[in-house]
């Protein structure tokens, strides 16, 4: 992996592939700069250098405490800046809200904007987060996956089951330490989407049409931004990228080089 220095002095770590023009993405939760894009590094790594951060306590960047959503976003702003020509920039769920901040700070080095179900703060259940809290104190991270995922994601039990058995479960509860880490600072984010009203490089926003919509702000976002337009990828909900790879993929290709 290569590093670079956060503004507040720590390592941030990020795999580089691939040949073309320089693409960013920013993972989300319960994954990270290798999982979250497995099935489509093939298909982006023969257009654009891709530059896969990974985002504090995955790979070799420093794991912090207490870190905020603004902090990540710095991080991902301090890559873009030590990129030698502007950039793509791709963000999946919590890693969107990341980007979205990011690109706030970083505009003038950015081509295109992609953005998959940012979260919204407001949509995360007290009593849920509660329990996940209790179950983090318990090191159940088994069970804190199983709750996140069909408590605050709403992932119906029968897929979610279906999900435990398959090799992408343990990437999933591996990662659950860290993603605690993002559920408590996603908690403490003060969402303001007049923030973004400025924000003028063409961006596309992409949700699942199976994804609860009220638990993302995709629409908000959309009402706001002067250059945007929301696609939908039938069928799937907020894993477009991992169980649907090819329709993902062209969906950003068809974006960013069309």
């Amino acid at each position: 992996m290569q590093h670079i220095t956060s503004t507040d002095h720590r390592t941030i770590s990020y795999d580089k592939y691939g040949s073309g023009p320089p693409l960013v993405l920013v993972h989300g939760g319960f994954s990270d700069h290798q999982s979250n894009w497995e099935f489509v590094k093939p298909l982006f790594e023969n257009q654009f250098t891709v530059y896969a951060i990974a985002r504090r306590g995955r790979g070799e960047t420093d794991a912090t405490v207490g870190h905020s959503l603004e902090n990540e976003s710095l991080d991902v702003a301090t890559l873009i800046q030590s990129i030698d020509e502007p950039v793509f920039l791709l963000g999946h769920s919590y890693g969107a809200q990341i980007a979205l901040a990011a690109a706030a700070k970083v505009s003038d080095r950015l081509r295109k904007l992609v953005l998959y179900e940012p979260p919204d703060p407001r949509a995360i259940n007290p009593e849920v987060f509660k329990r996940l809290e209790a179950l983090a104190q318990a090191d159940d991270w088994d069970k804190f996956a199983v709750t996140f995922f069909r408590d605050a994601l709403r992932v119906p039990i029968e897929e979610l089951d279906e999900l435990r058995n398959t090799e992408l479960w343990l990437p999933i509860v591996a990662d659950a330490r860290a993603s605690l880490g993002d559920l408590r600072a996603l908690n403490r984010y003060d969402f303001d989407v007049n923030r973004f009203r400025e924000l003028r490089v063409p961006v596309l926003l992409q949700i699942g049409t199976e994804s609860p919509r009220d638990l993302y702000v995709t629409d908000e976002i959309a009402a706001v931004l002067p250059d945007v337009r929301i696609e939908e990828l039938p069928g799937q909900a907020h894993e477009g990228m991992t169980t649907a790879p090819q329709m993902y993929a062209k969906s950003v290709l068809r974006f960013l080089l069309g």
